[in-house]
């Protein structure tokens, strides 16, 4: 009598979408990068913050409307205090309105026609400030730019005694005054005399008379109150009731000419300082760090860390990276080496023969060929992560099945 041997129990077919645990899910990201994004909306939120605190309007130097240190906000008022009307106007062509005192901080950043209109003006008084040659030729012709013998010379600023009979120097004294220097000619009168030259100059002009000033330091707020500034600065400005203020227009095509300054001249002298010393304090931190040199020498654990924990951590690393293949192969070649000593199949090199390793899984599961069990422990790489799932499942099945009795 003839009996047939109940088939073996076979596994069943793995769906066609198994469901991966190593997906990420909304969660999981919000909890990973919710730090990141919480530190992103504080940045945003300062910024927007310090943005709406900065919203002060920031003047150029020497202008009335500026309370900075180098604005000329406070000898405005002074006058004003003495009753000395203040127009500002960007138009240096006004014509004056009686006796009046028109100040012209750049008169570099004006025309031929507009320093030829001021000419024609005839204000009592003309305050320049830091002329060039051909604002002095237009404006006052017997004054020059440089010292005696004609060049270019400059003074720094510092105490100086008038050296002149000007009244408003008189009275005022000694002045914080330098800059640029003049030649004050046969009809001026120069003061305070720096590098053979002047760099305050006072000389006629056919309605009354014309300051030239080498520097606008004397009438800026932070040295406004420093030696007689305050009282020169006054007695120049206010000798007539109204004062004119050209307002400079530094979008000009004569401002686009001047020197531009590159971005490592806008940084301050002490960031240089700052981060040179920072580079000498990682230098040292680095050769700190470095005082053990030698070979790489091997150290027992400081701690006994569990086998789960390790291959959870790799398993992560290798997801992180994408590393299907590697992962792959790490459970092909562990799933062979444990089927093996079961198998009987011996070792070699560490690792046991594909073809004798795939005959003995065969002849062992009689309902498997040894083409399928070669293509599950020695096939391609999956593709995504779902098949490496099915192929750890596949590997986990074969050996309950190698391993049933």
């Amino acid at each position: 009598m003839t009996t047939t041997a109940p088939a073996p129990a076979t596994e069943p077919p793995a769906p066609a979408h198994a469901p991966s645990s190593l997906a990420p899910t909304g969660r999981g990201l919000w909890h990973r990068y919710r730090w990141y994004l919480a530190a992103l909306a504080f940045l945003l939120t300062g910024t927007v913050v310090i943005a709406g605190l900065s919203q002060d309007r920031r003047y150029p130097p020497l202008d009335p409307r500026s309370y900075d240190g180098d604005g000329a906000h406070a000898v405005v008022a002074l006058l004003d205090q003495r009753g000395v009307t203040a127009t500002l106007t960007g138009d240096p062509t006004v014509r004056p309105t009686g006796d009046d005192t028109l100040v012209i901080p750049e008169p570099d950043l004006l025309d031929a026609g507009q320093l030829h209109a001021i000419a024609a003006a005839r204000h009592k008084r003309l305050v320049l400030i830091a002329p060039g040659p051909a604002a002095l030729s237009a404006l006052v012709p017997g004054v020059r730019a440089g010292d005696e013998r004609g060049a270019p010379a400059w003074a720094t600023v510092r105490s100086t005694d008038p050296g002149c009979d000007l009244p408003e120097a008189e009275r005022a004294g000694s002045v914080g005054i330098g800059g640029f220097v003049y030649t004050s000619g046969s009809r001026g009168t120069g003061c305070y005399p720096r590098n053979h030259g002047f760099p305050l100059v006072s000389a006629p002009t056919p309605s009354g008379d014309a300051i030239v000033l080498g520097s606008a330091d004397l009438l800026q707020n932070h040295l406004l109150g420093k030696d007689g500034n305050a009282s020169l600065a006054l007695g120049l400005l206010g000798s007539q009731p109204h004062l004119t203020w050209h307002l400079p227009d530094y979008s000009s095509p004569a401002a686009d000419t001047t020197d531009r300054r590159s971005f490592t001249d806008l940084i301050p002298a002490g960031w240089h300082w700052a981060t040179l010393q920072l580079a000498i304090a990682a230098a040292l931190a680095a050769l700190w760090r470095a005082r053990r040199l030698g070979p790489v020498i091997s150290e027992n654990l400081p701690v006994v860390v569990r086998a789960a924990e390790t291959t959870e951590g790799r398993a992560r690393l290798y997801h992180r990276a994408k590393a299907r293949g590697r992962a792959a192969d790490a459970l092909r070649r562990a799933a062979a080496h444990r089927l093996a000593p079961a198998l009987g199949v011996p070792l070699s090199a560490g690792a046991p023969d594909p073809e004798a390793l795939c005959a003995a899984v065969a002849v062992r599961l009689t309902t498997r060929p040894a083409g399928d069990v070669r293509a599950l422990l020695y096939g391609p790489d999956p593709t995504d992560d779902a098949a490496l799932l099915r192929l750890a499942d596949d590997l986990d099945a074969l050996e309950r099945q190698v391993r049933k009795p």
